[in-house]
């Protein structure tokens, strides 16, 4: 069994798409990765300002799977953190 079906069963929201954001886990449906929902919460950002103001297509229960995927991945999660955080803005 390869990575994708792994994460399809394992996380409903949660998949990975070669070509899509590095194949880097995402948010099922949209280019958002995992990173970016964690890097917010990390940041001082709640559930209910990511689905408010800063990806207001995510539902509450798709945050709560990014942070499910945190919990289960966090190391993975932690470098791609600390890249896009370290990368300088355009």
């Amino acid at each position: 069994m390869n990575g994708a079906s792994t994460i399809a069963i394992a996380y409903r929201y949660i998949s990975r798409q070669p070509g899509v954001r590095s194949g880097h886990a995402i948010v099922e449906g949209t280019r958002i990765g995992v990173h970016d929902v964690i890097g917010l919460l990390q940041n001082g950002e709640t559930v209910d300002t990511i689905v408010t103001r800063c990806f207001p297509n995510l539902t509450r229960a798709q945050v709560y799977e990014c942070l499910a995927y945190y919990e289960d991945h966090r190391g993975e999660i932690d470098v791609l953190v600390a890249r896009q955080m370290a990368a300088p803005a355009p």
